[in-house]
């Protein structure tokens, strides 16, 4: 995956455009990358989950959405990516599958915070507005 993506990223700036996002099918390939990574490429992943997956409603924001959800709950470990920057990163996505995981840790001692400042960046939310004040204290 990663040296597909690096001649992908080649070929464009050749063309003198930028690459173009992970899709569905990249960023899963990431996550199985990031579970297990190989020698000398964390700085690598770590930037592609950060920078190179579309925000939104996109197919590939629902992967990362759901892998740094698991990461941040605890359900998941990650040696790259620690609860707090995966919430940190969820709070990046401007809204749509990241929503419901930054209002359910509003109540994380360890990542409420973010979540929180996360939530107050966050644009896209059609659904689970009504439950911001009451997760996070302020019903």
């Amino acid at each position: 995956m990663l040296e597909a993506y690096r001649a992908h990223v080649a070929e464009r700036a050749a063309l003198g455009i930028p690459p173009l996002p992970l899709s569905k099918q990249q960023t899963t390939e990431l996550v199985a990358l990031l579970k297990n990574p190989p020698a000398g490429e964390a700085a690598a992943l770590v930037e592609l989950i950060t920078y190179r997956v579309p925000a939104g409603v996109d197919d590939a924001a629902k992967v990362k959405a759901e892998f740094l959800a698991k990461v941040a709950k605890g359900e998941e470990a990650c040696a790259l990516i620690s609860k707090e920057k995966a919430t940190e990163l969820l709070g990046t996505m401007l809204g749509g599958y990241n929503v419901k995981p930054l209002i359910d840790l509003l109540g994380c001692a360890t990542c409420g915070t973010v979540a929180a400042e996360g939530l107050k960046k966050t644009l896209l939310v059609r659904q689970g507005q009504g439950r911001v004040p009451a997760q996070g204290g302020q019903g």
